[in-house]
C-alpha cells in the first residue's frame, strides 16, 4: 500500500473508532409500583358551586391501575450526566376545568411557563406559596389565561382557594432527565452514557424513594420503584 493509501486508511478507522464511540448510549426503562395494601378510594366534598362541580370529587391524590401501577410519580435522575441542559422551553398547561386541574401533574423545566387556564363557568384562583419560586395568588374568570414562569427546580403545589378540593404540582426540572408516570406506571429515559445512576421517585401521596441502576449501550436497563402506601 502506498503512504497516501495508508494515510487514507488510516484516517477512516479512526473516523470510524469516533462516530461509534458518540453512538455509545443507553436507556432505561422501569415502573412504579405500589407495595403494601391498596387504601380504599376516597371521596372529598364539594362545598360550593355544586352546580357545576357536583356533590363530590375523586381524592385523585393516588391513582392505581387494576395492576398496582402508580400514575402520577415523578422520576429524575438526581446526577444526570455532565451537560445534561434543562429541556428547551415547551408549552406547559394546566386547565381548571370540572372543577379540577387537568392535568394534575406537570414538568417545567426551569426558566418554563406554565400556561393556567379556566375552562369553567365560574371563578376560580391558582394560589401558591413555594421556597425558590416567586409566590401568586391570581383570581380567574373563565376564559383567562394566566402564564406563570417557574425559575428555580423544585416542586410546587398549586390550590385553588374557592374550591379546596382542588389540588396540582408543578415539578420545575432541573434538567432533561425527568419523567411523570402514565396509567401503566412506566417512566423512560434515553441517550444515557453508560454508567451507574441515582434516581429520586416522588409522589405527593407517597412520598419520595431512592433507586439506582445500571446503565449500558447493550440494551435497555430495567427497573421497577415499589412505593407503599401511608
Amino acid at each position: 500500500m502506498s503512504p497516501c493509501g495508508a494515510v487514507r486508511a488510516l484516517a477512516l478507522a479512526l473516523l470510524a473508532c469516533a462516530f461509534s464511540g458518540a453512538g455509545a448510549a443507553g436507556s432505561v426503562r422501569g415502573k412504579v409500583m405500589l407495595g403494601g395494601a391498596l387504601p380504599a378510594s376516597a371521596k372529598v366534598p364539594v362545598t360550593i358551586d355544586q352546580y357545576l362541580c357536583g356533590q363530590e370529587k375523586p381524592a385523585d391524590d393516588l391513582l392505581v391501575s387494576a395492576g398496582r401501577e402508580v400514575r402520577n410519580a415523578v422520576v429524575w435522575i438526581e446526577n444526570a450526566p455532565p451537560g445534561a441542559a434543562p429541556a428547551p422551553p415547551q408549552k406547559v398547561e394546566v386547565d381548571q376545568k370540572g372543577c379540577t386541574f387537568v392535568p394534575r401533574v406537570v414538568v417545567v423545566p426551569a426558566g418554563g411557563t406554565v400556561d393556567f387556564l379556566n375552562s369553567d363557568r365560574l371563578l376560580h384562583n391558582i394560589h401558591a406559596t413555594p421556597k425558590a419560586n416567586v409566590s401568586f395568588n391570581r383570581t380567574q374568570p373563565m376564559g383567562r389565561t394566566i402564564p406563570i414562569t417557574f425559575a428555580q427546580p423544585e416542586i410546587v403545589r398549586i390550590n385553588c382557594d374557592l374550591h379546596s378540593w382542588m389540588t396540582a404540582w408543578v415539578v420545575v426540572a432541573a434538567h432533561r432527565f425527568y419523567a411523570v408516570t402514565g396509567a401503566d406506571g412506566g417512566f423512560a429515559f434515553d441517550d444515557l452514557p453508560p454508567g451507574q445512576y441515582r434516581l429520586q421517585v416522588w409522589h405527593e401521596r407517597l412520598g419520595t424513594v431512592p433507586a439506582s441502576v445500571t446503565v449500558d449501550d447493550r440494551q435497555p436497563a430495567r427497573l421497577v420503584v415499589e412505593l407503599k402506601a401511608r
